[in-house]
């Protein structure tokens, strides 16, 4: 139930972060913006990578894409660069901070995986 909303101000952000950051104080809030939504959502599967992933797709997809007569909305500059150097934080935050994956059954204590 959430994860629509999550998806569609990922969406958002992301494409606020396209349009502004030709501009410093632009790439400044879209970064402090970003980067506070992110964070502030709880570990797991269902908030951070799905806030993420909607961020991402404008940025990447539609940042990177080249128009028919050569024109990028990411242009090759410092604050270009920075827009995709976060871009790769932001990826970089949820993926370290999914939950780990569990192996094998508990030891009698339940502290634990078994090890052999």
């Amino acid at each position: 139930m959430l994860a629509p909303l999550l998806l569609t101000a990922g969406l958002g952000t992301g494409v606020a972060s396209l349009a502004l950051h030709g501009r410093w104080w632009g790439l400044a809030l879209a970064a402090a913006a970003t980067l506070a939504a992110v964070l502030s959502l709880p570990r797991g599967w269902l908030a951070r990578p799905v806030f993420a992933l909607g961020w991402l797709v404008p940025v990447l997809v539609v940042g990177l894409r080249t128009g028919p007569g050569g024109d990028v909305v990411v242009v090759a500059d410092l604050l270009g660069y920075l827009l995709l150097a976060l871009a790769l934080v932001v990826a970089v935050v949820v993926l370290l901070t999914l939950p780990a994956a569990r192996r094998g059954p508990p030891d009698e204590s339940g502290s634990g995986p078994v090890s052999a």
